[in-house]
């Protein structure tokens, strides 16, 4: 009875995974295809864009993480 559970939650977290890796790889492939199609300076402008949003998401989640340990 154990070992019938065991291997149903197993085939249903590989089953999870497997989705994941699915939906994973269909976005890349979506991002990487919207990219090769469109002319290099886009591409660049669009990554720089995407680097300076992300490197102020870092910066202000380092400040509020430092304000929230001083207290």
């Amino acid at each position: 009875m154990l070992e019938s559970l065991s291997e149903q939650l197993s085939s249903e977290w590989e089953r999870q995974i497997m989705l994941f890796l699915v939906a994973a790889l269909l976005l890349m492939g979506i991002a990487l295809g919207t990219a090769a199609h469109l002319p290099v300076p886009v591409t660049l402008l669009a990554a720089a864009v995407i680097a300076g949003w992300l490197l102020v998401f870092f910066l202000r989640e380092r400040r509020h993480r430092s304000e929230v340990t001083s207290r």
